[in-house]
């Protein structure tokens, strides 16, 4: 009694490829540059200053470094520097720090989001997987019951 089935799985490259090597979702890591030193040392910089002026301290630094200025802007008497400070200074010194700190939080918003969808998707696959199986082993029962049959 031969096992055949009917119907021929075969799997799509990406789930092949995923089954054969595994993978995990990108990370922030994996998108650091690999090659030559000063690649991996202006990545490695740019994260780590991003980081610090990312926080809110850094933007309550700034905050508190643009007030030292603000009585000059005051007591010139010109509204146009007072302007310039409002906007040059301390706008500029403190939201950029605000705002990074906005991205931070997004940022891991929308990675837990990624990853829980990437989770969901790997799910599907396996239950996908389990359900080939199942029905693999439907079409041997299948395959029995008209052989049997034909006895």
């Amino acid at each position: 009694m031969s096992t055949r089935s009917i119907y021929d799985y075969v799997p799509h490259h990406q789930t092949k490829a995923k089954l054969d090597h595994g993978s995990n979702p990108v990370k922030v890591h994996d998108q650091l540059p690999r090659g030559n030193a000063a690649a991996r040392f202006n990545a490695r910089l740019a994260v780590k200053v991003t980081n610090g002026v990312g926080t809110m301290w850094c933007a309550y630094a700034f905050a508190a470094l643009a007030i030292v200025s603000l009585p000059a802007a005051i007591t010139s008497g010109n509204p146009v520097v007072l302007v310039s400070w409002i906007s040059q200074t301390f706008l500029q010194l403190v939201l950029l720090s605000v705002i990074i700190v906005g991205q931070n939080v997004l940022a891991a918003a929308a990675d837990k989001r990624a990853e829980a969808t990437y989770n969901d998707a790997d799910a599907v696959l396996h239950e996908v997987i389990k359900l080939q199986e199942h029905l693999l082993a439907q079409d041997e029962i299948l395959d029995r019951l008209m052989s049997n049959a034909g006895e």
